[in-house]
């Protein structure tokens, strides 16, 4: 589109980024605003404000969001680590207020409310970033420390700075309050993006079955030991129960066809969360299959960018930050269309740049930025 006839910070950023990825993006985050406006004025009926009640709350967001992954994209690895510190600890303490001041919405305690802003920030979401490129940070620091195995040897695991249990008194305290908000669904995620990376630092599939275990575990442990976890099970393998969410998903999108409903669309009225978990349903219902079809190319068109720049890596951080951000990215978007499609037990799980969620929306910019800035730098510097 443009030639490159000077040499400036802008014109390098331009030519020097993953420009596929980065447009990839933008036309979600388009796609996403026309989405939400026309599956937030159900919601927003429902509690009785105007139709544009939820996108102009949102609008802020898009603001800091879009600002923040353009910033983000034109640092270089060493800023980009220290913001994942600064992220990584301001979460921290946000997650410990969680504890302190709980914040219940929906029987869940993993908000925090500011009041002078009046809004509710997630904490676990906004962490995505810090935790994918200070994780990947780690595992190359380790690769470089004590070789290939870096999870049997024995120097790893040594009381020191860099070893495993530095990492593990950071993170593992905060997926245990992530679980305990309760919010099994994000624990879930953390685990499966942490697996990924090791695993593409090399940990032994024979550990897979011992990791599986682990997984079926808790998943035990929550089934006995909170209630909306047992009722979503139970109503997803026996059909009774609560099941009015998952329903009214599937009608939804029967009810849009190929084309759509238009302004015909009535299933998604009594469809709730129909701007956030059930966003995809009521696309399909509003646009047709052939809209949210053509969406789902986007979206795995964004995964596919994201695998080529892993695999092309040079440098093994920037290889397992990229992939760890596709591992985030590709499983929570499988965990929402499963929850839609009634094909898993609803996690309440936004779907990346398409729901309503200002915290899920900074995040994944975030996120995004960082990763445009790190490749840039692995590919031209």
């Amino acid at each position: 589109m443009f030639r490159r006839t000077e040499e400036s910070k802008l014109t390098s950023w331009y030519f020097e980024i993953d420009r596929k990825l980065l447009w990839l993006v933008l036309l979600l985050v388009f796609a996403g605003a026309q989405f939400m406006i026309s599956a937030g004025h159900a919601a927003a009926g429902r509690i009785g404000e105007p139709w544009y009640f939820f996108i102009l709350k949102a609008l802020p967001f898009y603001f800091i969001g879009l600002a923040t992954m353009f910033a983000a994209s034109m640092l270089d690895k060493k800023w980009v680590l220290r913001i994942s510190w600064l992220n990584v600890a301001v979460c921290l303490v946000l997650l410990l207020m969680t504890v302190v001041a709980p914040y219940y919405i929906k029987g869940s305690a993993r908000f925090v409310h500011l009041v002078g802003l009046n809004m509710n920030i997630m904490p676990s979401d906004i962490m995505k970033p810090g935790f994918i490129m200070l994780t990947a940070w780690f595992l190359a620091k380790m690769r470089d420390a004590y070789g290939d195995n870096i999870f049997f040897n024995r120097d790893a695991w040594r009381m020191k700075w860099l070893s495993w249990w530095p990492y593990l008194a950071v993170f593992v305290p905060a997926f245990y309050i992530i679980f305990s908000h309760p919010d099994l669904g994000t624990a879930i995620l953390y685990f499966a993006v942490l697996c990924a990376m090791i695993f593409m630092a090399g940990l032994p599939w024979v550990v897979v079955p011992v990791l599986g275990g682990v997984v079926g575990l808790v998943l035990v442990l929550a089934f006995f030991t909170m209630s909306h976890v047992h009722n979503r099970i139970m109503a997803f393998f026996t059909g009774s129960g609560d099941t009015y969410q998952v329903r009214k998903s599937i009608e939804s999108i029967q009810h849009g066809g190929l084309l759509g409903s238009g302004d015909e669309a009535f299933v998604k009225q009594s469809l709730p969360d129909s701007h956030t978990d059930f966003i995809f349903a009521a696309i399909a219902e509003d646009w047709g299959a052939i809209v949210a079809c053509a969406l789902l190319f986007v979206i795995f068109s964004v995964l596919r960018r994201l695998i080529i720049d892993a695999v092309s890596a040079r440098d093994r951080f920037v290889m397992y930050a990229t992939g760890g951000a596709a591992a985030l990215f590709g499983t929570q978007v499988c965990i929402n269309l499963m929850s839609t499609l009634h094909l898993f037990a609803p996690k309440g799980m936004t779907l990346p740049f398409i729901s309503y969620g200002g915290s899920s929306f900074v995040g994944f910019c975030l996120l995004f930025g960082m990763v445009l800035a790190i490749v840039r730098e692995d590919k031209w510097k």
